[in-house]
């Protein structure tokens, strides 16, 4: 298995038709094992699988959280090695930045929503460096995960606008056995946190499961059950979305999200699940 650390290594790398790239800001866990195995069966035989590692400061809105992201090198290095990674991107800030950039790159619909709404200048970090790596990378599908569901739904709209020739493969998300969503951040919660933390996924499911139809019944159903079982959370938001376009909705006649960011201390969770209108 191969790293490397430079654009202009990246760029010259031979490619083939079956190059796939699972972006990651590593700190590598199962969810991320999933998202490389499932790259790692789109390569077939002569195909390329590649694993950019790489935590971008442009989309963290709070600094103290960009320092605190975990940063496990030696580990990721290992998962990779075990899952038939062939190939490491890993570059620095210099490599991915000079510090005079003046164009970066947005969208600006999408972003309105749930966590756009709330964490402001995220997806345009998201969006520049998803556009950097594409261009650096030039894979022909990448593969991404749904916990972030609207960073997916965002990435995909980046593609089309953008006249990407890249296929973007959804994963589902991939949780603990009480539920919870796995998450690089999971580590930061207490013993009390964590055990009410899978409280999140069990309002999710009240909402999928429930014939109610009209969504402020459903996300007042979810929020009891938070605010019970869950009392050191604190609700960023709970929301119930267009499946297409993240527009909040009233009644439950369409694909439809229910999407929740909560805080345990100053940990910030997400999570999600599809609702199918009867």
């Amino acid at each position: 298995m191969r790293v490397i650390e430079t654009v202009n290594e990246m760029v010259k790398w031979p490619r083939t038709n079956d190059t796939v790239l699972v972006p990651t800001m590593g700190a590598l866990h199962e969810g991320h094992r999933e998202l490389i195995r499932a790259g790692k069966n789109l390569t077939g035989e002569e195909g390329t699988l590649i694993v950019s590692i790489y935590v971008n400061p442009t989309q963290f809105n709070d600094k103290k959280d960009f320092k605190s992201y975990p940063k496990t090198f030696d580990q990721d290095y290992k998962i990779c090695e075990e899952e038939g990674v062939d190939l490491i991107f890993h570059p620095s800030d210099s490599e991915m930045y000079s510090g005079k950039e003046t164009v970066s790159v947005n969208e600006s619909k999408l972003t309105k929503y749930l966590c756009g709404a709330s964490r402001s200048g995220h997806f345009e970090g998201v969006c520049t460096v998803v556009t950097k790596l594409f261009n650096i990378i030039k894979p022909a599908t990448a593969v991404f995960g749904k916990k972030d569901y609207q960073q997916l739904a965002i990435i995909k709209k980046l593609v089309t606008d953008l006249n990407f020739s890249i296929k973007i493969i959804e994963a589902e998300t991939v949780r603990e056995q009480d539920g919870l969503a796995i998450s690089s951040r999971n580590k930061f919660l207490n013993a009390e946190e964590r055990k009410q933390s899978n409280t999140i996924y069990k309002a999710l499911t009240a909402m999928s499961s429930s014939t109610e139809r009209q969504a402020s019944e459903l996300i007042a159903l979810s929020r009891s059950i938070i605010e019970s079982e869950a009392p050191l959370g604190t609700i960023d938001y709970l929301e119930i979305v267009d499946r297409k376009t993240l527009e909040p909705i009233q009644k439950i006649d369409r694909p439809s999200l229910a999407a929740i960011a909560i805080f345990f201390s100053k940990t910030r969770l997400i999570d999600n699940i599809e609702i199918n209108s009867l």
